[in-house]
């Protein structure tokens, strides 16, 4: 019997799970499974070969040069493997496997979530995992199939789709309003308590456009923060005046907890893109749900 009829396939993948999200624990999350059978798994894989694949320590696992090249000649067959059953399920009009989301907190909240939850009901064949969090993680490090990005894109290896537009809008509390008084021209918001999001790629410089008219606001901030929704909080609560997103404030503006300043003056549109890693396959999932979630958010953007 040959060595390839001894090798069970799924220890394969398990082993290409481990190298993809760089640890047992992290592979195992991955695949929905117990730490203990990925590492059966992968013992059993070595024994078959009679070789050492990972270097193991308390701290991190690394591949042998027995490993780096096994994992190097099997990732393209699987990924093959992987790409004929999608198309198979595909052709049959059915979706399953995991689909790995992740997008920042308040944008889940707002939306995605919902929105995941609706496309998990028409498709329940499939597993869903969404991951939130305000920090750019990387896509590939942990096995992300697509992240949902609010704002502008820098530079990357990513690719990504445009899905949407949002307006962004400079507001504050009626309380703090109240006490520092309503401004009536883009240059007084220089003089008010401004709330800085560091997340932004220029905080502290404004561009101002209305009927051709430009104007660009330098601010200083006593406050800043990493988080639309600690961003949003301290508004309500009527720390100073801000620049939110018009999905995070939509809600305040209509129960009057705050308010918008200068709507005649408008700041650049952001972009809502879909992002997920490159490679010569998209499985049918990923597309299926780019093209679900711009419908999604078609009547809002």
């Amino acid at each position: 019997m040959s060595l390839l009829n001894q090798i069970d396939l799924n220890s394969l993948v398990v082993f290409d799970a481990v190298v993809e999200a760089g640890g047992f624990t992290a592979a195992a999350e991955r695949l929905g499974v117990a730490k203990a059978k990925v590492s059966i798994q992968v013992n059993r894989l070595e024994e078959k070969l009679g070789t050492t694949l990972f270097l193991r320590t308390t701290r991190k696992v690394s591949l042998t040069d027995a490993g780096r090249r096994l994992h190097e000649d099997c990732k393209p067959l699987l990924a093959g493997i992987q790409e004929a059953i999608d198309q198979v399920g595909h052709e049959r009009g059915e979706l399953a496997g995991t689909l790995r989301l992740t997008t920042s907190v308040d944008h889940a909240v707002q939306s995605l979530a919902r929105a995941a939850a609706e496309f998990a009901v028409r498709h329940p064949a499939l597993q869903v995992d969404l991951r939130t969090g305000d920090r750019v993680v990387d896509l590939v490090e942990e096995g992300i199939d697509l992240a949902i990005r609010l704002g502008w894109l820098r530079d990357s290896s990513l690719r990504a789709v445009k899905l949407g537009e949002f307006d962004q809008y400079v507001v504050a509390s009626p309380a703090y309003l109240q006490r520092a008084g309503k401004p009536k021209r883009v240059q007084d918001l220089a003089q008010h308590d401004w709330v800085a999001l560091m997340l932004l790629p220029t905080p502290f410089t404004w561009k101002f456009t209305r009927r051709g008219e430009t104007h660009t606001l330098q601010v200083k901030s006593r406050l800043r923060v990493d988080s639309p929704g600690a961003l949003r909080a301290m508004l309500r609560q009527g720390a100073g005046v801000s620049v939110l997103d018009q999905y995070s404030v939509q809600e305040d503006l209509k129960t009057g907890a705050l308010v918008r300043l200068l709507p005649d003056w408008s700041l650049p549109r952001g972009g809502i893109h879909a992002v997920y890693p490159q490679g010569r396959h998209v499985p049918p999932r990923v597309r299926q749900f780019i093209d679900f979630y711009r419908t999604w958010l078609a009547p809002v953007s």
